[in-house]
Order: C-alpha cells, then sequence, then structure tokens
C-alpha cells in the first residue's frame, strides 16, 4: 500500500522556523522526484519544491528561493522541506507528493495534478 505522510507542522511565529517530514512507504522512494505544494484556505494550490530522484537537483518557487530548502534521504525513505523566515502568508496546508520528475515547467518544479502519489498535508500556521 503506497504511502506518503507528512509530520512536523505546526504553530509558529513570524521568523521562526519548522522542518516538515514526508515519509514514504509502498513504492520505491529512489525512483521518485519529490515535491512540495500548500493550499492555504480560499486559494489556489501553489507548487513549493521539487527534489528529483537521481542527482537531487532542486526547484523552487519565487517565494520559497531562499528560504525554504527541501532534501532526500533515501535510505530513510523520507523527504524534508526546512522553512525559516515563516511568515503569516505562509500559514497554509503542506502537502508532499511523488512523480517520477520535476518539471521546470510549473511553479516550484512540481505539476501537482500530474503527481502520482500524494499525501494529506499538514497544517503549518504562522502567527503571533
Amino acid at each position: 500500500q503506497v504511502q506518503l505522510v507528512e509530520s512536523g507542522g505546526g504553530l509558529v511565529q513570524p521568523g521562526g522556523s519548522l522542518r516538515l517530514s514526508c515519509a514514504a512507504s509502498g513504492f520505491n522512494f529512489g525512483d521518485y522526484a519529490i515535491g512540495w505544494w500548500r493550499q492555504a484556505p480560499g486559494k489556489e494550490r501553489e507548487g513549493i519544491s521539487c527534489i528529483t530522484r537521481t542527482d537531487g537537483r532542486t526547484y523552487y518557487s519565487q517565494f520559497a528561493e531562499g528560504r525554504f530548502t527541501i532534501s532526500r534521504d533515501n535510505a530513510k525513505n523520507t523527504a524534508y522541506l526546512q522553512m525559516n523566515s515563516l511568515k503569516p502568508e505562509d500559514t497554509a496546508v503542506y502537502t508532499c507528493g511523488a512523480d517520477r520528475y520535476c518539471s521546470g515547467t510549473y511553479s516550484g518544479g512540481i505539476h501537482i495534478d500530474g503527481m502520482e502519489y500524494s499525501g494529506k498535508g499538514t497544517q503549518v500556521t504562522v502567527s503571533s
């Protein structure tokens, strides 16, 4: 059974940091690129970042560049999204997904609707 489970979300003050994890099971993690996206209430989903399956090349959306860092540990079947300098506008549900490739055509390097596997998301709230 394929599963992607996000964790690490929560409430953080503006300027703070969080590290999200995306734990995968049921498929060969190393054969897939991993991406993150988010959706805030009343807003469209937006791609955040993607990391390729082989060479670890990374893609970032404009809002994530310089503040967020994506990484993966294939030995642990887990990907991460380190988020620093968080702002209230970063408040959203953050979701990870797996697909064969990242794509520079899309924001954050991911085609959200084309993701082969997706998790259920974790809530991130940035508020004082």
